[in-house]
């Protein structure tokens, strides 16, 4: 840090301050993590100086040797860790991840099934306000009003209707396991690819503690950061018979050159996973969730599906008068807490207002919290909500959150050079 203190101390000031607003409140946001120092080195290391367009082997510049052997371990690094026949780590995020099937699987105006935004699916699901939904026929499946969960027949029913040329499946906000055998019975039953966007759960994927969508998609993409805790990009997993197909359509179809950087900080994070230290945390991940679940059940706070199987969690304030996902996460935000505002499903609110919040529990488990500290958690946040009008007893909150983080240091060699 010191180069950029000299040369942008304006900039330098931001970047402290935003590592401090990480160590010093909890972070309960699903979707976000903190990686390695190791991945941190990589991915501002000096791969960022390359260009590389094409693949190891086969690029269209000089100079690529050292940047095609990262490349090869960050691929050979993802064939281990997920099983998988065949993939493509260049994908900058996991929105350009699901375009590259799309593209390489679909023509515009192909039918296609995806789960309902406001039910927990993705904007690259079909939502219309997205290039999915531009280019597509997409219809949302949603949950069972009753029990919150996907039914599965009910599914198999609608794409017997619909006849998807694909079903897309995976989720940004559903908190219960997958049936990935059961929309593989759907797709076979209409003919359709199936696709899965394992963004949010691939750490648990990776460590056999969420059931592999890999024996039965055609193609599977996520992120590399959330639960995996890689640095931000994307990634795509498919069979064999799609390689050459999905290769040409991520470069040159819809991407230039590779972030060779962040390709080598991806390779980092697979190395980590593949540990047996890895699967030990992703195991914690969903202790901590199944904890601070309960703790919020006790409290009197009502979760969508019943609870989680995950890293994640959806409390819903449907009923609660004056109350709303938007008034929560201000408050807890206040209160040193961050989370996000969330629909759940059949949401009488706004999507920028919601009668929900997100939880999720991998960035708190890679800080080294257990399922006690979960409990103390939730009685943050059952206190900020209940004291949400008052900015006084939010900032005390702060105070307590503020001291309890610091038992649970991060990135105290970087906070103390500043």
């Amino acid at each position: 840090m010191s180069y950029l203190k000299q040369a942008d101390p304006e900039l330098y000031d931001v970047m402290v301050r935003e590592t401090e607003r990480q160590a010093h409140k909890v972070v309960l946001i699903a979707s976000e993590n903190f990686v390695s120092e190791a991945v941190l080195e990589a991915n501002g290391g000096v791969m960022t100086n390359k260009y590389a367009e094409g693949y190891p082997g086969k690029r269209y510049y000089g100079g690529c040797e050292w940047v095609d052997a990262a490349e090869n371990l960050a691929r050979d690094r993802a064939k281990q860790l997920f099983g998988c026949e065949h993939v493509n780590v260049q994908p900058h995020s996991g929105s350009q991840a699901n375009m590259a099937v799309y593209f390489t699987a679909l023509k515009p105006g192909d039918k296609v099934m995806g789960l309902a935004l406001a039910h927990g699916g993705h904007l690259t699901h079909g939502h219309p306000i997205n290039f999915s939904g531009f280019l597509y026929n997409f219809v949302g499946y949603e949950v069972d009003r009753e029990t919150e969960v996907i039914n599965y027949d009910h599914l198999l029913d609608q794409a017997r209707e619909f006849q998807p040329r694909m079903i897309v499946s995976g989720a940004s906000a559903y908190p219960r396991f997958f049936d990935f055998e059961a929309i593989r019975r759907a797709c076979d039953a209409v003919g359709a690819y199936m696709m899965v966007d394992i963004a949010h759960i691939a750490g648990l994927v990776a460590a056999g503690l969420h059931p592999s969508p890999i024996p039965f998609a055609d193609f599977v993409t996520t992120t590399t950061h959330k639960t995996l805790r890689g640095p931000r990009g994307g990634m795509i997993m498919c069979k064999e018979k799609y390689a050459a197909d999905l290769d040409r359509m991520v470069m040159p179809g819809i991407q230039g050159g590779p972030l060779m950087h962040t390709i080598a900080a991806k390779a980092v994070a697979f190395k980590e996973a593949l540990t047996p230290e890895y699967k030990d945390y992703q195991r914690r991940i969903i202790e901590n969730a199944k904890a601070l679940a309960e703790a919020l059940k006790k409290l009197g706070y009502r979760l969508v599906a019943g609870g989680t199987d995950t890293h994640l969690m959806l409390v819903s304030f449907v009923g609660q008068e004056g109350m709303t996902g938007k008034k929560a996460e201000n408050a807890l935000d206040k209160a040193g807490i961050v989370v996000n505002k969330n629909t759940v499903p059949f949401d009488p609110e706004k999507p920028f207002v919601t009668s929900g919040i997100r939880l999720g529990t991998p960035a708190v488990t890679t800080r080294g919290m257990k399922p006690g500290d979960m409990t103390t958690i939730a009685g943050f946040i059952d206190r900020a909500i209940k004291n949400r009008k008052s900015d006084e007893a939010l900032a005390a909150i702060a105070k307590e959150v503020a001291d309890f983080s610091k038992r649970f240091p991060l990135y105290e060699e970087r906070l103390k050079g500043a």
